[in-house]
């Protein structure tokens, strides 16, 4: 039986989950892998910490990601296909692996992040 989000370890099982999938992914691959060169073993900490700090309050995630997405943004076509697919997968990955209110929090604040940074990244001037 599937379980809610309740601690960090519980994050980074959902992080690094996801992650597998979009390396993986036709779509998104290449954009993590190809063009932004990810190194994973940097990179996933601060997914961590980011989505702790989201889900469980703590206060662990220092970072801009908007910038980095915009910057990311000027090399590759990121848009609504692309945002989608990421959240797509999100969904997915939760729904997989966890039940309950922080598994719906996630969701939610998946959806909006999509949703600012395909805003932000349309609307540059």
């Amino acid at each position: 039986m599937k379980k809610d989000i309740l601690n960090r370890e519980d994050v980074v099982k959902l992080v690094d989950e996801f992650y597998t999938k979009v390396q993986q992914n036709e779509k998104l691959g290449y954009i993590f892998n190809e063009v932004a060169k990810i190194d994973w073993v940097h990179h996933l900490p601060k997914m961590y910490a980011f989505w702790a700090s989201a889900l469980l309050g703590e206060q662990s995630f220092k970072g801009n990601p908007m910038l980095k997405h915009i910057l990311l943004s000027k090399q590759t076509t990121m848009s609504e296909v692309e945002f989608n697919e990421w959240l797509k997968l999100f969904h997915e990955t939760v729904d997989e692996l966890f039940y309950g209110q922080l598994a719906n929090e996630a969701k939610f604040r998946a959806s909006n992040i999509a949703r600012n940074m395909l805003n932000r990244i349309n609307n540059q001037d």
